[in-house]
This record gives structure tokens, sequence and C-alpha cells, in this order.
């Protein structure tokens, strides 16, 4: 790990601390051997205060145990009816499986406890079917969930409820973790499948705002257990969850490398404006400088002081994930000449071939319509293939730079490439609404 790396980690830690997070693991990951590794990450974020809640499924182990019986099963996740000899095998695997869990994290010095949370209520009639004994959540029982957390004991909750009469319930784990989340003001839920989350085109896409998530959910056709963490995960930003985290299971150290980095390995669902650009205030300048030094150095960018930025603050802009600075760019007007300066575009190296740069090219095209521009130029040394192959930029001479810009130029000895571009027209309403 490089220092670097750790203080990428350490800056989430004041922010998690005393937080808390719900945990549902699929029971194919729990069958899994990549489980033991998972247990050891649930020890690392007890290690910094964060509260954790297990929610456990169990579809897995019922298809198992029906296969070993010789018995026909209704449904084995909790979706669908659930009859009394699946309500059976459901129960006996749910037990043995939250014993497992408890053994587990003993061994890595946790101390958990099965939480007998869950107050359900029967899933009745759908579209004339009877559901029989698969149940939902009525109510949880966030007072003793509360208890185990205070005094530092995981709460594990399998895919069982029982309502007021002592009835047991075949409940989803999905469902569960999402009530209790609800219930408890997580700031996140983590679920972890066998299986990478949302693809697209064969990437993992990486992060997806309320909208788009139940967008997705309307137009394409997906696996039903990745619709429904989906589907979940929309209700639970909804209902005021920050974040939820789709993840493979599968893979070690996922769930560390998702909860302490910015851009994360798998799918998350953000209920907030996770990803924005926004305008440069004085506490942000040095910052600024520290995400430019090295392409500075590589004479990549110019060189600009404290003052240099102060002096031009409302020229500058950032891209900021999850409230960390990963780029930033600048806009310098000539209205006399209707010319705009793009300049200081710069992308972290972590975050780089993701798109992030050609969004900042893209918003600053933007504000130079609205401002009235009708040119926007860029000069640059080594990047002015990334204007001409994604921006559409032509070489141009130096003539073409408004007067003082020029001068600027010819004394800077860096025999930088001109690149410029006409500015598309902003839409009426779009000038409007900024204006």
């Amino acid at each position: 790990m490089k220092v670097s790396d750790l203080r990428g980690i350490l800056q989430y830690v004041p922010r998690f601390r005393e937080k808390i997070f719900v945990v549902e693991i699929d029971g194919d990951v729990i069958a899994s051997k990549n489980f033991g590794n998972i247990l050891l990450d649930l020890a690392v974020l007890r290690s910094l205060n964060i509260k954790v809640v297990l929610v456990h499924g169990a579809a897995l182990q019922i298809e198992a145990l029906a296969a070993q019986r010789g018995v026909a099963i209704s449904n084995c996740d909790g979706t669908g009816v659930t009859d009394e000899a699946t309500l059976q095998l459901s129960i006996e695997a749910a037990i043995q499986i939250t014993n497992d869990i408890m053994q587990g994290l003993t061994s890595v010095d946790l101390r958990a406890a099965y939480a007998n949370a869950i107050i359900a209520h029967p899933f009745g009639i759908r579209g004339g079917v009877d559901y029989l004994q698969t149940g939902k959540v009525e109510r949880v029982d966030t007072h003793s969930l509360r208890l185990f957390l205070d005094e530092g004991i995981i709460p594990i909750i399998p895919p069982i409820g029982f309502d007021g009469e002592g009835k047991t319930f075949r409940v989803n784990s999905d469902s569960i973790a999402f009530e209790v989340a609800e219930a408890l003001r997580a700031t996140k839920i983590i679920y972890l499948m066998a299986g990478d989350g949302l693809c697209a085109n064969g990437e993992i896409v990486r992060q997806l705002s309320i909208v788009e998530t139940e967008e997705i959910l309307k137009r394409r056709k997906l696996k039903a257990n990745l619709a429904s963490k989906l589907d979940y995960g929309a209700h639970a930003c909804r209902n005021n969850i920050p974040r939820v985290h789709l993840l493979n299971g599968l893979v070690n150290e996922a769930l560390l490398s998702e909860v302490f980095s910015h851009e994360g390995i798998g799918t998350m669902i953000y209920s907030n404006e996770y990803q924005q650009i926004r305008r440069v205030f004085k506490k942000d300048v040095r910052g600024v400088m520290a995400l430019i030094r090295e392409s500075v150095h590589n004479e990549e960018l110019i060189r600009r002081t404290r003052t240099d930025i102060i002096a031009r603050i409302d020229d500058f802009w950032v891209l900021e994930l999850d409230r960390a600075l990963v780029g930033c760019v600048a806009l310098h007007c000539y209205p006399e000449e209707k010319k705009a300066e793009l300049a200081c575009l710069y992308v972290s190296k972590t975050h780089s071939d993701q798109g992030y740069g050609q969004k900042l090219m893209a918003f600053v095209e933007r504000q130079a319509a609205e401002k009235g521009m009708k040119k926007i130029f860029a000069l640059s040394t080594q990047a002015f293939s990334f204007f001409q192959q994604k921006g559409g930029y032509q070489e141009v001479t130096a003539a073409a730079l408004p007067p003082e810009r020029r001068e600027k130029y010819k004394t800077s000895n860096r025999r930088s490439k001109i690149l410029m571009k006409d500015v598309e027209t902003a839409p009426r309403s779009e000038r409007q609404r900024h204006g």
C-alpha cells in the first residue's frame, strides 16, 4: 500500500465513525471461499468504530437442503410462494448460516448475536395467488438493535420474521436490509452478491442516481437478484439512505475497496450529488495546487501561485467526487474579442480514462456559450491530441489569439500548440437559468 492510498482511506474515517452500515450477504457468498476475507473486512470496519448490522440470505442453502432431502420447494429467495415444506427448510438453513457467521466473527475477535428484530406479517394474496408463509417486514425492533450496536456487538439478522402471535415467515433478505437501514437511519447499505453490480457494454456501471436506477429498471430486463437489489437501493436512497452499494462478494477486498475509495469497484446508487462541478472557493486553493503539482512539474500546465488563482478565482472550477477534489479547469474570457480560453484542465491520475476530462471540457464550453463567447481556445504542450480528438479543436496560429493573450504567449517561450473551435450557442432556456 502506498502512503497516498493510506491518506485516501484516512479521510473517510472521521466521516464514517459511529455511523451504521447495513451489510447484506447472499447465501452463495457465504458459501464461497472468500467469506473468510469478508469477515476480516468487517473486523476492519469495526476497528474504525463503524457500526455494522449483518443481514444474510439463504437461497443457495435452501436449494442444497431441498436437493439433499429430495424435497420440492416452492421458492428459495423469499419473493415467491413459501409453502410449509419450504418454510421448514428455510428455518433450518437460516439457523445453520447464522451459527456459521457467529463462529466466523468470533474467530476474528468480533462479538455477534442473533437478532430477532423483524416483526413480519403475511405477504398476502397477489394476482389471485396466496403467498402462504412468505412475509414482509411490518416493523423493525430498532431498540434491541441499538442496544447491540452500542455494546459493540454485530447483530445478525436471518431472512426470517415473526408476527405478534409467534408465526414464522420467510422474508427476502434484500427487503430486510432496506427496512433495517431505513429504521436505523443507516449511512450505507452494502449488498454482497455472487457477481458484479450493474454492467453496460462489458463494464461495471460505477455510479447511478436514483432516477438513472429507476429508468434502468423500467428499460432493461435484469436477473431477478440484481433487479431486486437495484430496486431496494433506489427505494433506500429515496428514503434518505445516502449510499447503496452492489458488490461482487467473491472478490477479495471488494468491501474495503468500495468503502474507502472515490470510484469503488462495484455499482453505487446515491441519493444526493455524488459528483459535481462547482466554483473554487478560497479554502480549495491549496487543494487545487496540490492536485496540479505533478502536472506543473512535468510542464503540462503552467505554474500558478496561490495569489494567481485567488486573483482570478471566479474563473476556476473543480470536479468533486464524494467531496474530494479530483479535477479542475478554468475559463478566462476576453469579451471584446468574444473569445475564451480553456485553461488549467486537469484530472488526477487515479481518475484518468473515465471521461472526467471531457466532462470538464464540455462544462466550460457551455459556460463560454452562456457568456456570449464565439470562440474558445486552449494552449497545450502535451495534451493537444486530447483537445483535437475529444473536443474537435483545430490548430491555429498565434494571430488568432486575443492581443493580450498573444503577448503572454510570445513571452512564455513554452511554444504551446494553440487549438481553437467555435462555441456552440447555448439554448435560450439554459442561458436564462444561469443568468
